[in-house]
């Protein structure tokens, strides 16, 4: 009764009241309906133990369009199955039975979502047989795609000791967030997958599937085999493998150091396979209007390939290699980068193939919980991150690049490999001949307000990913709950950047986010997601303007590359790298530049993109 009480309570705020109002003010004509809209779709009620199986499909272009009948449809071959009457023509949403199953089905403005609840759970935890309520077939058939699926298990609460050892079978503790919740009346948990899972779908051949953010790898435990991993196997410096509380691998490795021991093991490519991957890349830059661009992420081997390729015209644009600096091996490498510079150097002008930078890794990613970071992360007080490097061997190994004459790039996500990395670029501008050197640190997301003013006076170029500057989904889902709310609003300070003075340019991080500039361009203006959420934006303040935007990727990145004199801006004199849009991205509404085409691309003059 106490519950019922309640919902009425909430329901009669909505309500005409009888007494007179202490205010004035006119009510919208659609109050009370919008109000009472939060009881249409009321929640369902769930046993326990029970099982709820969730997706979510939407169509991959023009959703909020799409042909709502179609998911109507599909909704009603799911319910033929058991011999279901359908809910009424044009309803946007259903509960009843199917089998077993209790099933709700909802119609959102750009998507459709299935939840399929059941009482009691598997002996096996989280099975994905329990996923088979959802058929494959009638999976294969659906008016659009998956862009999230869950399955959740609801279980009687046991005593703390026995909630840890299950959460410890069930999870990766390095990625694992446990809270209580409803005053302690249960326990909410999240983390990764065992290699076993992966097993149920593949176990005769190794299986490696790649984070999003590339920081991390989940394999099968035939690939763990192949690599010999076991328990007795040690963290390799600058990476972590998640292990069982005997030690034992789980299947999850985290960081390129940790990854290579699975990776290194992929059958090689040949070297016609590797022009093909570059003529690819090359068109798909030329396709959204790019044509320089930069790897920073050159190994071994890779130099030669790109020279081959600027020789056979296989690379299409102009292309700047960023060598890799690793902890413990790039002092062998010195003398084979200045060899590969050195050949770079040897090719005509006009191949378009450069070698002026040098790529060094300071930490991790705030999303898989290895960004190194001066404050402890919630989900793991006793975590800091990962520092890849220690501070004596990266000051010592920038000052040897730099000495070469080579560029500094570094990759730094976290405050606190921010602050190595302007350490060890302090070290260089001490320690070395004064040169236009133009050191950048790339990402930058977490900034902290004393290192802020060290960009400008240490000539560090800021390079940020400008598709970031909103709360996306893994922002929202991943980074936020390991930060909180302080400092995942102090990401990506731009504007502050900005005002400090420092040289600020954009780039992708390509293959981790789209490399399209036309769809990130706007972004740090109006900082929200593609729907114009949040309607204030998110840490407006730090937002810029289109104008800026245009400079950061153009003019600025050729300063960044050492090109200014060439390229960056039109005027008499210099290359004629330029593209014609649809839209003047200056003359339209912020969210619409990601709406615009690119109609042509020209490359030395000459037309290379038709629409």
């Amino acid at each position: 009764m106490r519950n019922a009480k309640r919902r009425v309570t909430l329901r009669n705020l909505a309500a005409p009241s009888r007494t007179p109002s202490m205010t004035a003010i006119a009510d919208h004509p659609l109050r009370y309906p919008l109000t009472n809209e939060l009881h249409a779709r009321p929640f369902p009620t769930l046993g326990v133990p029970g099982t709820a199986v969730f997706i979510a499909i939407k169509p991959a272009e023009n959703a909020a369009a799409r042909d709502r009948a179609a998911d109507f449809h599909h909704l009603t071959k799911l319910l033929d199955r058991h011999g279901v009457a359908h809910p009424p023509p044009g309803a946007t949403h259903y509960f009843g039975r199917i089998g077993k199953y209790a099933l709700k089905w909802e119609s959102h403005t750009e998507f459709v979502t299935y939840t399929a609840f059941a009482d009691g759970v598997s002996a096996r935890s989280f099975d994905p047989a329990d996923f088979e309520v959802f058929p494959a077939d009638w999976l294969a058939e659906a008016p659009g795609m998956r862009i999230t699926s869950a399955l959740v298990r609801i279980d009687v609460l046991k005593e703390k000791e026995e909630v840890v050892r299950s959460l410890s079978d069930w999870f990766v503790p390095e990625s694992l967030a446990a809270s209580y919740v409803l005053d302690e009346a249960a326990v909410v948990a999240g983390g990764d997958f065992l290699a076993t899972w992966l097993d149920e779908a593949v176990s005769d051949r190794p299986v490696v599937l790649q984070a999003v953010d590339h920081h991390t790898i989940w394999v099968n435990s035939k690939a763990l085999e192949i690599a010999g991993i076991t328990s007795m196997t040690q963290d390799p410096d600058g990476g972590t493998i998640a292990r069982r509380d005997d030690g034992s691998p789980k299947g999850t490795l985290r960081e390129p150091a940790a990854m290579d021991l699975i990776t290194k093991l992929a059958p090689e490519r040949t070297l016609q396979d590797e022009l093909d991957a570059i003529t690819w890349a090359s068109d798909q830059n030329l396709a959204a209007g790019v044509t320089c661009s930069m790897d920073a992420w050159v190994e071994d081997g890779m130099t030669e390939i790109y020279i081959e390729a600027a020789k056979t015209g296989y690379l299409k644009v102009d292309m700047n290699l960023t060598f890799l600096a690793q902890p413990g091996k790039w002092r062998s490498r010195v003398g084979y980068y200045n060899q590969m510079r050195e050949l770079v150097q040897a090719l005509p002008k006009d191949a378009g193939l450069t070698a002026r930078s040098v790529k060094f890794i300071c930490d991790g990613a705030l999303s898989a919980g290895t960004a190194a970071i001066l404050e402890p992360y919630l989900d793991d007080p006793t975590s800091k991150g990962l520092l890849i490097w220690s501070d004596a061997e990266i000051i010592e190994a920038a000052i040897t690049f730099d000495k070469a004459g080579l560029q500094l790039h570094i990759h730094a996500i976290g405050d606190a490999a921010v602050r190595q990395a302007l350490d060890a670029i302090e070290a260089v501008v001490a320690n070395n001949p004064s040169w236009d050197r133009r050191p950048v640190i790339t990402h930058a997301q977490l900034i902290d307000p004393v290192d802020l003013p060290r960009f400008a006076a240490l000539g560090v170029i800021a390079n940020f990913q400008p598709l970031w500057t909103y709360l996306d989904p893994m922002n929202k889902e991943l980074i936020l709950p390991r930060i909180g709310e302080a400092r995942n609003n102090q990401q990506y300070q731009l504007r502050k950047v900005i005002d400090s003075g420092a040289r600020i340019s954009f780039g992708s991080d390509w293959p981790v986010t789209d490399f399209t500039p036309l769809l990130a361009l706007a972004v740090p203006v109006h900082r929200q997601s593609p729907d114009q959420q949040p309607p204030q934006g998110w840490s407006i303040e730090q937002a810029i303007s289109i104008e800026e935007a245009m400079h950061f990727y153009t003019a600025a990145v050729a300063h960044q590359l050492f090109r200014e004199a060439d390229y960056g801006t039109l005027e008499v004199g210099k290359v004629a790298d330029f593209i014609i849009l649809d839209h003047n991205p200056m003359q339209i509404k912020a969210h619409d530049v990601r709406d615009i085409n690119v109609l042509a691309t020209y490359r030395k003059g000459e037309k290379l993109l038709l629409s």
